[in-house]
């Protein structure tokens, strides 16, 4: 495995490490019920999906 001769400066490692970024998730609006929701996840608030019920969604409780 080859080694590197000399040290990188400070300068190019983070010229470098600009790209390394976080992105926000893609957030979409759910055609049942027009909650934000993820792009190919279920609704977390009504449980849709692909237009058919994906998961049981368990309602709040009011105290």
């Amino acid at each position: 495995m080859p080694l590197p001769k000399r040290r990188h400066s400070n300068k190019r490692t983070r010229l470098r490490r600009t790209h390394y970024k976080l992105t926000l998730p893609l957030v979409g609006e759910c055609p049942q019920c027009h909650s934000p929701r993820r792009a190919h996840h279920a609704c977390p608030a009504c449980g849709f999906y692909n237009g058919r019920k994906a998961i049981a969604v368990k309602s709040a409780k009011a105290s």
